[in-house]
């Protein structure tokens, strides 16, 4: 992991990112909360991510709130931390019902897992009633169809919570990262699957549009899955599945912000990171913390 931000220098000119207060202190709505939810007891892969919700709030500091596009200012909007969820993995209803409560008060909720397990309570709390309306977007190099209960079946857990696969849009899947088995069960739940290939071709932007249209078909909230093990192992090497050939950090951001301008977009979680694994720079907190900020700024563009 990353130094201590502690000693970072103080100048009244530049001021940090994450210093939010918590979200019982501030009356009324929110804009965005941040959450922990820091699953990592069901993962397939011997993890420490439950560490990894502090260790992205230390690096929020490394940042600054400012971003030079005129109309995405993080200062205009209402920021809270509410907190980590206690035994998210044991006690999912009440993580789920937690999720619920924190967004009710909050245009956007950002989740940080915790491993892939997050998932579930994080969309399930953030759509409350409307599962059957609900969209599915996921940046992963997995299905995440697995049977049983893991960091590898969130999505067919949500399938089975009432979400319609034909809403699920699945980006950056990778060959030799899966199963044929799970491929099939994919295409025979009707999710639209866009391989990591095509993002070679085509832009964040295109494709982001094509998976929002698709997820908000119903006209219900859209919870969007940033699983970082979908970004290359050189900047994601926390990720115990990440692989060489994975998408680029610069992507991984930009879907962050593109995602956080849609109105129906209700919550955002990043997953999958092992803090105590990282390199030396600490560069995949580091992208986990950008993408919080980049979700922020795409906030304020809405």
């Amino acid at each position: 992991m990353a130094g201590n931000t502690a000693s970072l220098s103080y100048d009244d000119l530049w001021p940090r990112a994450g210093d939010w207060p918590g979200s019982e202190t501030i009356n009324g709505d929110l804009d965005l909360a941040l959450i922990g939810i820091p699953t990592a007891r069901t993962s397939l892969s011997s993890t420490n991510a439950d560490a990894t919700p502090a260790a992205v709030r230390d690096a929020l500091r490394r940042y600054s709130p400012f971003a030079h596009a005129p109309d995405a200012d993080i200062d205009v909007l209402t920021l809270a931390d509410a907190g980590d969820i206690v035994d998210p993995d044991g006690e999912e209803d009440a993580a789920t019902q937690r999720v619920a409560d924190v967004a009710t008060r909050s245009r956007l909720v950002v989740a940080l897992g915790g491993d892939n397990a997050a998932t579930v309570p994080a969309a399930l709390g953030a759509w409350g009633s409307d599962v059957a309306t609900a969209g599915l977007i996921t940046f992963d190099a997995h299905y995440d169809l697995r049977d049983g209960r893991s960091n590898g079946s969130p999505v067919r857990r949500l399938v089975e919570a009432g979400l319609d696969g034909r809403r699920i849009v699945q980006i950056g899947i990778q060959d030799f990262a899966n199963s044929r088995a799970y491929a099939e069960r994919a295409r025979e739940l009707g999710i639209t699957v866009i391989g990591r290939d095509a993002l070679l071709e085509r832009s964040v932007d295109d494709v982001l549009a094509e998976a929002l249209e698709i997820a908000g078909s119903a006209g219900g909230p859209i919870h969007v899955d940033l699983d970082v093990d979908v970004c290359d192992r050189s900047v994601a090497p926390a990720c115990p599945a990440s692989a060489p050939g994975g998408i680029a950090a610069h992507e991984l951001r930009r879907a962050a912000r593109v995602a956080a301008q849609h109105p129906r977009v209700s919550s955002i979680d990043i997953t999958e990171i092992d803090a105590t694994t990282d390199a030396v720079d600490g560069r995949t907190v580091r992208l986990a913390a950008l993408c919080v900020l980049e979700a922020a700024a795409g906030l304020a563009v809405r």
